[in-house]
């Protein structure tokens, strides 16, 4: 589709929604997932290291405690040198006792002075902390962006946007490959709390695509709550990136053709899922609940996609332990009733019915198989197809 033709069909935003009104707070703006610090530890550590530097330049005077001179007395005792040391650290500096010896002046030039900085540094670590705070942060997201390679990005934050990143960390997907972009900062700031990094901006922008990683990135979700915003983040996604897989999310049946001429490859209707479900629940309320478990994740029966194990390789689709509905295969997804699947051959992918939790046979990302648990290897696991010799 025509850029200039996408365009002409987001300009019906109304003048209310976010990308209109001015509710973007940075726009490329860029927030990783805050790292949690106990303020009570952080005060304790910082009053530890005070110490710290302050029993260090005691224990330094007292060693040469000859190369200094008290004027009320002459001499240094145990007690003047931690009354020294206390005033030099804090640049508070009476001038009653001073180093007079060499070896002294050398002591404090090389040794003390630096302590005095650290300890001024701690005492201020506060100020200091807030001061560095941005070039911390930028320094963060510099080195995010040298990472960033084969993730996913998803476009838009709301209850699909929530639902999608809940089922890809379910299904093995690390929260670092996961980006989210949104226009509202409240959204982003919700990522953020879920452990995630967010960029603030408007998806149909190439900048704001290119800042998340688009061009690098595998896979491309969109959430948007508009099915023109949908279109038009599509098309700029799929410019930038020709090979990643696209998943565009859109309300009406009337805009599948729109999205997939974009550059979707795969596109939910939404709406229509929704009132197929209802309909279901209601002519049969047991095939609703069953519908509602397998599109759900973390409980009861999950529907999921997975390799052929070694040991499978040769068996059929019945012989699997997993209930097995599809085979992919060259690109090519056969439903479990094809003559075309035959025997399962390695490079085979599998559509099962699997429970949610994991067992030997339910290979989870990033998991060994027969870590768990010793695989089932039954007397039924040999079965003849009708025919065979």
């Amino acid at each position: 589709m025509p850029v200039a033709r996408a365009r002409r069909f987001a300009t019906s935003r109304p003048a209310g929604s976010p990308l209109a009104s001015g509710a973007v707070d940075v726009e490329g703006s860029v927030r990783l997932p805050a790292i949690a610090v106990d303020p009570v530890r952080a005060i304790g550590r910082r009053v530890l290291i005070a110490l710290g530097v302050l029993a260090v330049v005691v224990f330094v005077v007292w060693i040469d405690r000859q190369g200094y001179n008290d004027t009320s007395d002459g001499e240094v005792d145990l007690l003047d040198a931690l009354y020294y040391s206390t005033v030099s650290l804090s640049t508070t500096g009476y001038g009653d006792i001073t180093p007079v010896s060499d070896s002294a002046r050398i002591v404090n030039v090389l040794l003390i002075t630096p302590l005095r900085v650290l300890f001024l540094i701690v005492l201020v670590g506060t100020t200091l902390e807030a001061l560095t705070s941005r070039s911390r942060v930028q320094l963060r997201i510099n080195r995010w962006r040298k990472t960033l390679r084969e993730h996913t990005v998803v476009v838009g934050y709301g209850v699909k946007g929530r639902s999608a990143v809940t089922t890809l960390l379910s299904n093995g997907i690390e929260k670092d490959s996961i980006v989210v972009v949104d226009p509202q900062s409240e959204a982003i700031a919700e990522a953020n709390e879920a452990g995630l990094t967010g960029i603030i901006g408007d998806a149909t922008r190439s900048e704001v695509l290119r800042r998340v990683g688009v061009p690098v990135a595998t896979r491309v979700i969109v959430t948007t709550g508009r099915d023109d915003t949908s279109v038009l983040a599509t098309l700029t996604a799929r410019q930038l990136n020709p090979k990643a897989d696209v998943v565009v999310a859109v309300r009406e049946a009337e805009n599948v053709g729109l999205v997939r001429q974009s550059g979707a490859d795969s596109v939910v209707i939404s709406s229509d899922a929704v009132g197929r479900l209802l309909g279901l629940a209601t002519v049969s309320p047991a095939l609703g609940h069953v519908l509602e478990d397998l599109i759900s994740t973390g409980e009861g029966l999950e529907v999921a996609e997975r390799e052929v194990l070694p040991r499978e390789e040769g068996r059929v689709p019945r012989q699997v332990d997993d209930l097995v509905i599809a085979v992919v295969r060259d690109d090519e997804v056969l439903p479990y009733h094809s003559p075309a699947i035959g025997h399962l051959l390695r490079g085979d992918r599998m559509v099962v019915v699997r429970p949610a939790e994991e067992l030997p046979w339910a290979g989870r990302p990033g998991s060994r198989e027969g870590t768990s648990a010793t695989p089932r290897q039954d007397a039924d696991d040999v079965v003849e197809e009708p025919g065979a010799g």
